[in-house]
């Protein structure tokens, strides 16, 4: 059996990566997408185990001494990771896996996994972003200012990756995304 194709899709804070993401699973068949651990409080309107699995500060770093974590990173003051074990058998398996994970992270990834597509989501400027981040309602002015920086930061890393998609309108970058994922799967339907 074929393996499945890994791609990598991250971005700043507020580019609309989830929401591409969403769109993009009910538009093109057979993708999974994992689940990232992370140590942050949910957001409202979040389920666990199924937005992020929520575990506690020493969880993860249990897990993080025993190597369950193909990648991981300290975020806004929190800790996100992706579990290897689950990455690794849906790839076994055949099937294509989308991770929705911070640049650090994406980076780890593809040095341990050299043929994962890197796809980097931006808004069309900083402006936007920012009304983004703001409209979520869900951080303070402290750590809307964090999220603007770390986005000046990130944004000077989209020539590391495979390929940039601007969503400056959600169905056209919808489409940009799926084109580039279509382009490069193993498989199709086939998870």
């Amino acid at each position: 059996m074929r393996a499945g194709s890994l791609f990598i899709i991250s971005g700043p804070s507020g580019a609309g990566k989830g929401t591409l993401v969403d769109r993009l699973v009910t538009r093109v068949s057979g993708l999974w997408v994992s689940v990232s651990a992370t140590t942050r409080a949910p957001r409202p309107g979040e389920v666990p185990g199924e937005d992020y699995i929520f575990i506690s500060p020493d969880e993860f770093q249990r897990r993080i001494d025993e190597g369950d974590f193909l990648e991981w990173a300290e975020v806004h003051g929190n800790r996100y990771g992706t579990l290897r074990s689950t990455v690794e058998e849906r790839l076994a398996a055949g099937c294509d896996v989308i991770l929705e994970i911070d640049p650090q992270g994406a980076f780890q990834v593809k040095e341990a996994m050299p043929s994962s597509v890197l796809i980097f989501i931006t808004a069309p400027s900083m402006s936007e972003l920012e009304r983004r981040i703001r409209g979520r309602g869900a951080e303070t002015d402290e750590q809307v200012r964090t999220r603007l920086e770390t986005a000046e930061k990130e944004l000077r890393l989209v020539g590391n990756y495979d390929h940039v998609v601007e969503n400056d309108d959600v169905a056209l970058a919808t489409d940009r995304l799926a084109g580039i994922v279509e382009s490069h799967r193993s498989c199709e339907g086939c998870c």
